[in-house]
């Protein structure tokens, strides 16, 4: 079809719009008011996960189907999540939360989380909880849909397997860095660990959806890893 030689184009600007849209709601609107920041971030992951749908469907009319859902690597997704959830709570609790540590208490980096939840009105345990079962369970099954079922799946045609996994691991760890870099900064060896942290499990959810064609594994995964880190959210906040 001829609208199926913009695809290159469409994957370019997939990889890099969340980086986008989080330097604008996280980072430029920073200081805006909180409803302005919740409608950014709200209407920008609207278009985010809606783009996938509208370039396979509406535009080249390709069919779509989320398949039901087949146990074949999930045994081996929650083997890995578990251990980065292990990984992630133990980091925090042995080394992080301690006086001079960077999420200790009076740190800058305690701080700026306490800024942005509030300024998204998830100061709050009940709301704060809520928001994490959200992004444990249902945010972290968009991204693999857009990351792995969309962005990777789309390239791997291209570039090859190697090489689709390497592209989609950074387009996925690119807006994370904003992320890290508000809260510890950019000159802390942490927010860029954490940022190769998070390419390492872009890489190797890429990897398990090339294996069993399936994003079951790696958002059962993704969700278990997501959960961890709204734990140390939650013990950062209470």
């Amino acid at each position: 079809m001829p609208a199926k030689k913009y695809e290159p184009l469409v994957l370019a600007i997939a990889i890099f719009y969340p980086f986008v849209l989080t330097l604008v709601y996280f980072v430029v609107l920073a200081h805006a008011a909180p409803g302005l920041q919740k409608g950014a971030f709200g209407v920008g992951k609207a278009i985010q996960f809606l783009l996938p749908i509208v370039w396979i469907a509406l535009i080249l009319r390709e069919p779509w189907f989320i398949r039901r859902f087949r146990a074949s690597g999930v045994v081996e997704g929650i083997g890995f999540g578990t251990i980065v959830f292990l990984a992630i709570l133990g980091l925090y609790h042995v080394i992080l939360k301690h006086p001079g540590a960077d999420l200790a208490p009076d740190s800058k980096a305690v701080q700026t989380i306490l800024d942005k939840v509030g300024a998204f009105g998830i100061g709050s345990s009940a709301f704060f909880i809520a928001f994490g079962a959200f992004y444990s369970l249902i945010h972290s099954g968009l991204e693999e849909y857009y990351w792995r079922w969309f962005v990777f799946r789309r390239l791997r045609p291209m570039l090859g397997p190697g090489t689709a996994i390497a592209v989609s691991s950074f387009g996925f760890a690119l807006h994370h860095l904003l992320l890290l870099g508000t809260y510890f900064g950019y000159d802390n060896p942490l927010a860029w660990l954490g940022t190769l942290g998070v390419a390492v499990g872009g890489a190797y959810w890429a990897w398990n959806y090339h294996r069993f064609d399936s994003i079951w594994p790696a958002w059962i995964s993704h969700g278990i890893i997501d959960a961890a880190i709204f734990a140390v959210g939650f013990y950062v906040l209470n």
